[in-house]
């Protein structure tokens, strides 16, 4: 790193807000999935005049650049894969507006996803978008991976809850998107960013539409002496005309871990179990649920469960958003992954994917937003053992394989990042990536922003980068 564009950055931030020692360095080379790589120096704005100014002063040294958030993303999308600047936003959190009257706010990046709805929810509003790590992933970085969780079933991915962006474009440009009330005519591009991974700019400021809090809401669980009647029952469910808020399976192996570590109520003897929620006007809540829990019992279900009240319903909930934090107590360190089939799929996904760890030697737990076909299987490893770290890199490639050849795609809400890219092809033909290569080159045709994401490096048809122990990150945040 040029030792000028140092002294520049901290005579425009402050020293403390530049850091370039290699042990604070060391901080921001991991993210929540197995990738690593270490920026050259990171930077933390206060305002979106800085953000501009630190990226016009990276074009004038050549330097790529790379925004982040928490650090929870889950496939290598916020780290330095190009060295260079990263820009984290964690002093750029507070809230700058509230219109509850309008059902509007407007946050910096850095705002933790939940901080939105503890500030509204005395007014009845909520943001909708739940990642599991909601209590500390933020906002820009929702928008970035456009991040999904339990209720996208109901509500959509975070894409559907923004109505306007502030963005600093690779030349330090600082434009606006969307509009805050309605949608904009023309083109729509508040969608075209939402989602983008960063690659096309930096965002600044988001405003968000808030939605109100349902009259009534019903939290079904349901239990199963056998994974293949619970996955069943979910095809059922929705093919009857019922769109439930939130779907959610876990199965036996991964509920007991769960079970050990939250004390949710999961029944330790059972091969799995749903997580059903609906809500809405109570007599419309009442009856979805009654025609769900008539649903559950034909496919076998041996009980189904009514949360009585708030405590009995966050307490289940609680379960299923610590269940990775579970899953750590049993292993070094664990891969998460991403993938999506169509839900009539479910039951012969799950058998290949018990095959695919049986035959690399792992135990794959499954928890997932089985209502909308989002699979999220669990490799438990020990990244410092090279040999095991590579065979669970294949597991999981072939997982996302398998996801592809039933009709499924790469990732629901994770991203590409730097953990897909080279199995793009496997969805996109030459054609679509030299579309794709056009709207990134219209916004960053230097690349200089976020580098080596999204995109296949090599000219392999799906050949998956073969990653060494090394990299390997260690456990979710």
């Amino acid at each position: 790193m040029d030792p000028a564009l140092i002294r520049e950055l901290k005579s425009l931030l402050g020293t403390a807000n530049v850091l370039s020692q290699n042990e604070d360095l060391l901080l921001y080379e991991f993210d929540g999935s197995v990738e690593k790589s270490r920026p050259e120096v990171v930077v933390f704005p206060h305002t979106t005049e800085h953000v501009s100014r630190i990226v016009k002063l990276a074009a004038k040294h050549q330097v790529p650049v790379v925004g982040r958030g928490a650090g929870t993303g889950l496939s290598g999308g916020a780290l330095a894969r190009g060295g260079g600047v990263m820009i984290v936003f964690a002093r750029m959190n507070r809230i700058l507006e509230l219109d509850l009257e309008n059902r509007r706010a407007v946050a910096q990046p850095g705002v933790v996803n939940l901080d939105i709805t503890r500030a509204v929810e005395h007014a009845g509003l909520y943001f909708a978008p739940d990642p599991s790590s909601q209590k500390s992933c933020t906002v820009g970085g929702n928008v970035a991976e456009n991040s999904g969780g339990p209720h996208t079933l109901a509500y959509g991915l975070t894409t559907n809850h923004i109505a306007a962006l502030e963005l600093v474009l690779p030349d330090g440009e600082i434009v606006r998107v969307g509009s805050r009330h309605g949608d904009a005519p023309g083109y729509d591009l508040c969608g075209l960013f939402v989602g983008s991974e960063g690659t096309l700019a930096l965002v600044t400021e988001i405003t968000v539409k808030l939605s109100r809090k349902a009259e009534a809401v019903k939290t079904l669980l349901a239990i199963f002496d056998a994974v293949g009647d619970a996955s069943r029952t979910v095809v059922e469910i929705t093919a009857g005309g019922i769109t439930p808020a939130a779907c959610e399976m876990l199965d036996g192996w991964t509920l007991r871990a769960v079970e050990d570590y939250i004390h949710a109520g999961f029944p330790r003897d059972s091969a799995a179990v749903l997580l059903i929620e609906v809500e809405g006007l109570r007599e419309a809540a009442e009856s979805q649920a009654a025609a769900i829990a008539e649903i559950c019992k034909t496919n076998r279900a041996r009980e189904v469960r009514t949360a009585r009240d708030d405590r009995e319903r966050d307490l289940l909930w609680k379960g299923r958003r610590n269940a990775f934090g579970a899953l750590g107590r049993l292993a070094p360190s664990n891969y998460v992954l991403d993938g999506v089939i169509p839900r009539s799929k479910l039951p012969e996904a799950l058998e290949q994917i018990h095959a695919i760890g049986k035959k690399h030697g792992f135990q794959i737990g499954n928890i997932f937003h089985a209502g909308d076909g989002n699979l999220h299987p669990i490799v438990l490893y020990d990244p410092r053992d090279t040999e095991q770290f590579k065979r669970a890199i294949t597991a999981a490639e072939e997982i996302i394989r398998m996801c592809i050849s039933l009709g499924g795609a790469l990732t629901g809400e994770h991203g590409v990042g730097m953990e897909k890219n080279e199995l793009m092809p496997l969805l996109f033909s030459d054609a679509d990536f030299d579309l794709m290569r056009r709207i990134h080159d219209a916004f960053n045709p230097d690349s200089s922003l976020n580098p080596g994401k999204i995109f296949p490096l090599s000219k392999g048809c799906g050949e998956i980068r073969v990653r060494n122990s090394g990299q390997a990150a260690g456990t979710r945040p």
